[in-house]
């Protein structure tokens, strides 16, 4: 059985060696909501003969020509994630070259939970998102190698061509270029922090997950990362809630600098509303294109504004 180079029978049964089973005793079955990489439930025939893990095989050729490393990236994360107590996968195994499945793979455990974009009680779904990545930013994650690089080159970058404010994308582009990047303390950042990534049980945060792109960074980037998206989801206001419940439990040690956003809306160019589209399977579809460009547009002012 194989699905674009990949061997599932042959991962099915590594995924059982690992865990000291037989190949039969496996199943795999694919999971909606990656983006990035194919992922798959990795569950025991036997309900009561096997836990139930996650597998990701990174799939995605072009992303894996510019990082081949992926799968030890995220091994190492996981492994440095170990060491707190982050409620997120713990790491089983991972193939790096990509010998046994086909293409490079991680086999990490299950964290339980449901993805949750239109809670009940906003406020309180803000509160506890700003909480969660607490434990994370308190990490230094000293012996961690990958450290926060741009995703865009800022010398290329031109305002996106749907934008109204041409003049305004122009101006955050050119601060950031004049503008050296603040010198706050490096500790460990998620660096895809959105709510796509936590997962609920309930009204409860049960964990994080997706840390393939985790580094040593400075905080602000993944503040930026969760505002921007939740701009999008849920308007500019809510973000800004977001960010007053993280600096309230932050408390002095940190400081909001606006560059952070800015370079974040950068990295997201040409068109930071393909954010929404990742929604999609989890049953947000009512936001348009149109809506999401004129609440980034709206985002970006209010940054603006600040430096």
């Amino acid at each position: 059985m194989a699905v674009a180079g990949i061997d599932l029978q042959q991962a099915a049964a590594w995924a059982a060696q690992a865990l000291g089973l037989s190949a039969e005793s496996l199943t795999l079955h694919p999971m909606a909501g990656a983006t990035s990489s194919s992922v798959y439930a990795v569950r025991g025939k036997d309900p009561e003969g096997a836990p139930e893990l996650v597998l990701r095989l990174f799939t995605n050729g072009p992303w894996l020509a510019e990082e081949p490393d992926l799968a030890r990236h995220e091994a190492a994360a996981l492994e440095e994630i170990a060491q707190t107590d982050i409620m997120a996968p713990k790491l089983v195994a991972w193939d790096e070259t990509g010998e046994v499945c086909g293409v490079p793979a991680v086999l990490m455990t299950r964290v339980p939970g449901r993805v949750l974009l239109r809670p009940v009680d906003l406020d309180a779904w803000l509160w506890q998102l700003a909480a969660a990545i607490l434990p994370v930013h308190r990490h230094n994650a000293t012996d961690l190698p990958w450290e926060r690089k741009l995703y865009n080159v800022l010398d290329t970058l031109e305002p996106p061509p749907w934008s109204p404010l041409p003049r305004l994308w122009l101006r955050a582009l050119n601060y950031l270029r004049r503008t050296s990047p603040p010198q706050e303390g490096w500790v460990l950042i998620h660096r895809d922090y959105c709510p796509t990534n936590v997962l609920w049980q309930g009204e409860a945060v049960s964990g994080i997950i997706d840390w393939v792109n985790a580094c040593r960074g400075p905080i602000g980037i993944d503040i930026a990362r969760c505002r921007a998206n939740l701009v999008v989801l849920h308007g500019l206001a809510a973000a800004d809630r977001f960010l007053q419940a993280y600096q309230s439990m932050a408390g002095s040690g940190w400081r909001y600098d606006p560059y952070w956003e800015l370079a974040n809306l950068a990295d997201m160019l040409p068109d930071p509303d393909a954010v929404r589209k990742g929604w999609h399977p989890h049953g947000v579809r009512d936001i348009s294109a149109p809506l999401a460009r004129l609440r980034v547009d709206a985002y970006l002012a209010s940054i603006v504004a600040m430096t």
